[in-house]
């Protein structure tokens, strides 16, 4: 940590910056470096290293300092590191962070993950040595003024570049901003529209809704997907875009809401479905039959066994139903305790 020096973190002239990645934390050897988690961004001359929160604190090191580096693996409770060897300080290095260290390496402890393309892009640099062929702050043609016959410095020119350059910067991030709300706002709309339009499809059986689904009372989302994009044609739904958009089925007073069972299956349900008479419906079949598995409860109602499992689940958590579950599979039987009560 003694070879790095206190910068401004700008870029010089003829330097690229490669790569950054967030989220990731110095370390002065096997010790944690007095700093907070920041920001390392990898040029082609330096690695630099801002923190976080305080912009200000910015240290850097030349890439020539650098002999090898190496991969160290993420632990148990440990992150994936980068571990980098350096030369022996120079004898003209400037202030740092670190008077002295009895280390000769440091690590980059990755707490965000994105190690291994930055462990790429750094073995790319370090072979190409782009920093031999091109160094930083490279003279270029000065312009003279005429009236004055002064010629300007060359790093008047490179500031000077680098303000406008930030200030393109700075009206582009604000138009992507005003563009992301108009989007962001037609996007709502568009998931209005969309809910409308699946409870059409659902209420007006578009597409293979069979009538064995519909005297169901409810669909999983999984067949709701199918069902949709199926009539959508080449327009095809995401599955986030149809979850959002069966959510504002409520909030929009249709006649379907989205019901998340405590197992998390995720199924489309008639408003006027009553759960009364689903749980009603599991306690006569399986008391008509003796005992039912899903399987066999989905044969009678004409549903999917997803869903005939649920009604069956939900029964036998109302006290309703009891189990057995064995090698054979899970089977439900009626809760005697509870109908001799």
């Amino acid at each position: 940590m003694d070879r790095f020096t206190w910068s401004n973190g700008l870029l010089e002239m003829n330097e690229t910056l490669v790569i950054q990645q967030r989220g990731v934390k110095l370390y002065d050897g096997e010790d944690k470096a007095k700093l907070d988690v920041g920001i390392v961004l990898l040029s082609t001359h330096q690695l630099i290293w801002r923190d976080l929160k305080n912009h200000e604190c910015c240290i850097a090191i030349p890439l020539s300092q650098i002999i090898y580096f190496e991969e160290q693996a993420a632990g148990i409770g440990k992150s994936a590191k980068i571990v980098v060897h350096l030369h022996a300080s120079p004898a003209n290095k400037e202030p740092g962070p670190y008077q002295q260290s009895k280390f000769s390496y440091f690590k980059l402890s990755f707490k965000e993950h994105g190690q291994i393309e930055f462990f790429r892009r750094l073995t790319e640099e370090l072979s190409q040595k782009r920093w031999e062929s091109t160094p930083m702050s490279q003279p270029i043609p000065t312009a003279t003024n005429s009236q004055t016959g002064r010629t300007r410095a060359v790093g008047i020119v490179g500031i000077e570049r680098k303000i406008e350059e930030r200030r393109k910067e700075t009206e582009k991030n604000i138009s992507e901003a005003f563009e992301d709300l108009s989007k962001l706002m037609v996007k709502a709309k568009e998931m209005v529209e969309l809910s409308r339009s699946i409870a059409n499809k659902i209420k007006d059986k578009q597409g293979d809704i069979t009538e064995d689904e519909e005297r169901g009372g409810m669909m999983a989302l999984t067949e709701v997907y199918c069902l949709v994009n199926r009539a959508r044609g080449m327009e095809l739904l995401s599955p986030e875009d149809l979850v959002n958009a069966c959510k504002l089925f409520e909030s929009l007073k249709l006649p379907l809401r989205l019901r998340v069972f405590d197992s998390g299956v995720m199924v489309v349900q008639l408003q006027s479905h009553s759960e009364e008479e689903m749980i009603s419906s599991a306690l006569d079949n399986v008391t008509d039959k003796g005992s039912l598995t899903a399987e066999e409860f989905a044969k009678l109602l004409g549903l999917s066994v997803l869903l005939s499992k649920e009604r069956l689940l939900l029964a036998e958590k109302m006290g309703h139903l009891c189990r057995d579950d064995s090698v054979e599979g899970l089977r439900f039987y009626p809760n005697l305790f509870n109908s001799q009560a």
